[in-house]
């Protein structure tokens, strides 16, 4: 085989899906997006509304530019989801009245009722993975310097 056709191989083999390093980590994050549905699916929202209200649950009321970077979502993303979520009466959007551009999303009671109702939803999913601890905690470390690193 000549150098050339050793270098297209190689160029190729890089190209198959299993030698992916993103290919895991999207099929895994789907997978475990689709254990959460079923759940989310009786308090009537998505994954996406579940994460945002994880973060006002936390934090209360948070400027939306504190809310994308928490979610690593942009704008484009944030905007049709939060108000989404308002027609819905689990949030409001305030603007500053020192900054009007600066938007502050604050739960409303009805968001804060669904805190009580999620509250069993990451052991239910948890129990559905089969992973030791040890393993689990090493993932979730490895993940976030993924993050981190990015």
């Amino acid at each position: 085989m000549s150098k050339t056709s050793t270098m297209e191989t190689a160029s190729y083999e890089a190209l198959k899906l299993e030698n992916q390093f993103c290919f895991p980590l999207y099929a895994c994050a789907r997978q475990v997006v689709r254990l959460y549905t079923p759940y989310l699916n009786e308090l009537g929202i998505t994954y996406t509304q579940y994460i945002t209200l994880m973060v006002l649950w936390e934090k209360g009321d948070v400027p939306i530019k504190e809310l994308t970077k928490a979610l690593y979502l942009d704008t484009g993303t944030m905007t049709p989801l939060l108000r989404k979520m308002e027609q819905n009466g689990l949030i409001t959007r305030t603007r500053s009245k020192e900054d009007e551009r600066v938007v502050t999303i604050s739960l409303t009671d009805k968001g804060w009722a669904l805190r009580e109702k999620a509250a069993s939803i990451p052991a239910a999913v948890g129990s559905c993975i089969d992973l030791p601890q040890e393993d689990a905690q090493k993932l979730y470390q490895t993940l976030y310097q993924i993050l981190n690193a990015l």
